[in-house]
């Protein structure tokens, strides 16, 4: 029986870990080899590793960064950050990664959605969609290079637009949430359903356990990604690895798990 996937992200800068508040500043948390190990042992569903300035650096991917974290992981890796083309796909996949996500590339050239699902296989093809909510209707827009730069785009379209191309997997990105752990964008994932069929993760503003039961509750077989309650603890936010035991799992997702 498929299963919702509870999903730590880790955001890289400069080959440590760091966590953002609405894509800004980027508080170091560690190193990323030592949080995989970690998340090894607590039998994570799945990892998503976002190398954050690749692309607006002008980088490709990490591959030696990417090669070190495949070795070690025990668990289905996703991997995006500065992957632009089918051979970059196609290596990523090589080297031991599940899956490889897209952002800006999906949107200025959307034909590489079909050629890289083509190449590496269409659940391999994940493209992130980075939201903010702008102008005076506060209408959410699509934005590119860590929302430095607005798109006019409309991500309940462009979600049906990235299913039409190939893509495998849609991840809806709250920008003005990151970091804040204030909830989910609850609003905008159920547009996003209704539109378009692709499996969903949703990240940006989970701040408790709660608020990962409350968008498995609603929308059931969907992935809950989350980098912050992963990687802070307690009021003060020291910064201590951890993730869901298996009672807490089933508490958050009872339904899934009756034989």
């Amino acid at each position: 029986m498929l299963r919702p996937r509870i999903i730590p992200c880790l955001l890289v800068r400069d080959k440590g870990l760091v966590k953002t508040h609405n894509f800004k500043d980027g508080k170091y948390v560690g190193d990323p080899l030592n949080a995989v190990k970690i998340f090894n042992e607590k039998e994570v569903d799945e990892l998503m590793l976002l190398d954050i300035d690749a692309s607006i650096d002008g980088r490709g991917p990490d591959f030696e960064l990417i090669r070190n974290i495949a070795i070690e992981s025990r668990m289905p890796l996703c991997y995006g950050g500065g992957v632009k083309t089918v051979e970059q796909a196609r290596k990523i996949i090589s080297l031991g990664a599940e899956k490889v996500a897209i952002s800006s590339v999906a949107v200025e050239t959307p034909s590489i959605i079909s050629k890289m699902a083509e190449a590496v296989g269409t659940q391999s093809v994940v493209v992130v969609i980075d939201v903010k909510y702008k102008g005076l209707f506060s209408l959410p827009e699509v934005v590119i290079y860590n929302s430095s730069r607005s798109t006019g785009i409309d991500p309940v379209r462009f979600a049906a637009n990235c299913e039409e191309a190939g893509a495998g997997e849609i991840v809806i990105h709250s920008v003005d949430r990151d970091g804040l752990m204030n909830g989910y964008d609850l609003k905008l994932v159920r547009e996003i359903r209704k539109n378009c069929t692709l499996p969903l993760t949703v990240l940006g503003g989970a701040g408790s356990l709660d608020d990962i039961s409350s968008l498995i509750t609603e929308f059931g077989i969907i992935g809950a990604a989350a980098g912050s309650i992963f990687v802070f603890k307690g009021k003060y936010k020291a910064v201590l690895i951890n993730y869901p035991n298996p009672l807490e799992k089933f508490n958050l997702m009872p339904q899934f798990f009756k034989v």
